[in-house]
């Protein structure tokens, strides 16, 4: 089981880096007490499965119980079932007290040192330098953005940065209104349209049959070539923003055979290409009796 505990100087990223966590698949806690890892490790480990990627956020928000946090740490890594890690991200103080000014947010020592940022990232740092020192990645985030953060995260834990990023091809009728989720929407309506063959009316694009129909014409061949190429090329600029889900759809009449087969296919195309792909057909299961081309 993978434990990562998220910490470091407040303003520093923690928020960015569990958004990233959570995006990628981690089960996600912020502030938790640190007396409370121990009892919520064991409980991942009696999940049966359900919590196999965990990052819990542990700060000095936690107040007086944070300068526990380093005891519960060494217990946790004497437990051979988990793969227990600290994340530490940092940040100048200059660029700490900048960020606190832009969000005109209080820090979490604001009280305690009477609204004076300086001593309270002073006091903050003296805290976490134990932390600090055993830390297992270390992110100085100063002069990153956003962007650029979500990058060196997704670089610690994913195996390839495309994962980072589920892909959902959906069909849909237009009959039934456009998707209001899509990112990318492709009409395939320009198509011939196998409603019209009576053999495969009551077939959807998820049968062969309609599938070879539609494929067996020229342009439906370079339309599937050219809406390759164009997510070969505009996926990676997704992956490189940080965009956590692309929803791309294909409309046709109905729902129920050209769309269906574009989604089938691209999906299949996307997944030999080692993105997850989420497969939604929305419109397939409603009435075919009559429809417009």
């Amino acid at each position: 089981m993978q434990f990562v505990i998220v910490t470091g100087m407040s303003g520093s990223g923690k928020s960015c880096a569990m958004n990233v966590l959570e995006d990628i698949g981690f089960y996600c806690i912020d502030n938790m007490p640190p007396q409370l890892l121990t009892k919520f490790a064991d409980i991942c480990r009696h999940s049966n499965g359900q919590l196999e990627r965990v990052a819990i956020a542990v700060d000095i928000r936690s107040g007086e119980m944070f300068s526990e946090i380093f005891d519960r740490w060494k217990i946790l890594r004497e437990n051979k079932d988990i793969d227990v890690k600290i994340l530490y991200l940092e940040a100048n103080d200059e660029i700490i007290i900048k960020r606190y000014k832009e969000t005109r947010r209080k820090h979490p020592l604001d009280d305690k040192f009477g609204s004076c940022l300086h001593k309270a990232i002073a006091f903050e740092r003296e805290q976490l330098s134990t932390l600090r020192e055993v830390a297992d990645y270390y992110i100085e985030s100063s002069y990153l953005s956003t962007s650029q953060l979500k990058e060196e995260i997704k670089g610690l834990f994913l195996e390839k940065n495309s994962d980072s990023m589920i892909i959902k091809v959906m069909s849909f009728g237009y009959k039934y209104g456009v998707s209001t989720e899509a990112d990318l929407v492709f009409d395939v309506r320009c198509l011939p349209n196998p409603y019209y063959i009576k053999e495969l009316r009551a077939q959807t694009g998820c049968d062969h049959e309609v599938r070879d129909y539609v494929m067996s014409f020229q342009q439906s061949c370079q339309l599937m070539d050219k809406i390759k190429d164009l997510l070969d090329f505009l996926i990676p600029l997704y992956v490189h923003e940080g965009k956590s889900q692309l929803v791309v759809c294909f409309g046709c009449t109905g729902g129920k055979h050209r769309s269906i087969t574009f989604t089938e296919l691209i999906s299949d195309y996307l997944s030999q290409k080692g993105f997850r792909v989420q497969k939604s057909h929305r419109d397939i299961g409603k009435d075919i009796s009559y429809y417009r081309t």
